[in-house]
């Protein structure tokens, strides 16, 4: 598919879901097309590597295809492959070793369970980061393993996925520790998120689909960005109205990243 097309896409998916979001998501019509991108979804065989977060956007994608009454089937991958017109999803051991997820995806398609996708991707957490991450080696092995992978089966498709990220600590402690030059928690690991985040955007953005769940997470309903300022730098932030505990997604986080999710999968 043309790289301005895949573009424009996202772009609309991304301003649908500002639009609705604005007005509250509660009882709110789903921004246009994603009835149509469900019904694409369901179509087809998607494989889906990722952890908890992942789930998360599982269960916003269960929320959106009962509100359009699409039949999106959803299944546990399996050593038989992909079956026909499904989303079969497995969890990528382990967290805090992005290395090995990205070993264990590659895996899945060795050991069958990613077999005859049509569509695959892989998602890190925000629990693979910390403050010492070094974004550029960690994409480097990435793009290392895509380039395995779409060797190995050139008839599957890739989407990318950014990093999800955390909220950052506020709060009196959050203020005190911003006066003493010090690091309030989860900025700095939202920084190394964003590093990472900024080289998979600017290899892919336009040009291959891209999931970016770091953008949703961190833009309020009206379209603002959540950001702090740090050492010259604007880092984003996971909204703290999308999250219960400061890195997994609520009903409403889920919600909006699953409509963002359907229309990246929709172009791949």
């Amino acid at each position: 598919m043309p790289s301005t097309l895949v573009l424009a896409h996202a772009l609309v998916g991304l301003a649908a879901i500002v639009a609705v979001g604005a007005a509250g998501t509660a009882g709110a019509a789903e921004p246009p097309g994603a009835r149509r991108d469900l019904e694409t979804l369901s179509q087809r065989r998607i494989f889906f590597g990722h952890q908890s977060v992942g789930l998360d956007l599982l269960a916003g994608l269960r929320d959106l295809a009962a509100r359009e009454r699409v039949d999106l089937r959803i299944v546990d991958a399996a050593p038989g492959g992909v079956p026909q017109a499904s989303l079969a999803h497995a969890r990528v051991p382990e967290n805090g070793d992005p290395a090995r997820k990205l070993r264990s995806f590659e895996a899945a398609f060795t050991d069958g369970r990613a077999a005859g996708a049509d569509v695959a991707l892989v998602k890190l957490c925000f629990a693979d980061f910390s403050a010492s991450t070094d974004a550029a080696a960690l994409f480097a092995g990435y793009q290392r393993t895509l380039a395995r992978l779409r060797s190995a089966h050139p008839g599957t498709a890739f989407v990318h996925v950014t990093a999800p990220l955390e909220t950052v600590q506020g709060g009196v402690k959050g203020l005190v520790k911003g006066l003493l030059g010090t690091a309030p928690g989860g900025l700095l690991e939202n920084e190394r998120r964003e590093a990472y985040n900024a080289l998979l955007r600017e290899a892919y953005q336009g040009r291959e689909p891209l999931f970016d769940l770091a953008a949703v997470e961190s833009t309020w309903p009206d379209g603002r960005r959540e950001v702090r300022a740090w050492r010259g730098r604007q880092v984003p932030a996971l909204v703290e109205a999308f999250t219960d505990d400061g890195g997994h997604l609520n009903p409403t986080g889920r919600l909006r990243a699953a409509r963002a999710l359907a229309a990246a999968l929709a172009v791949a």
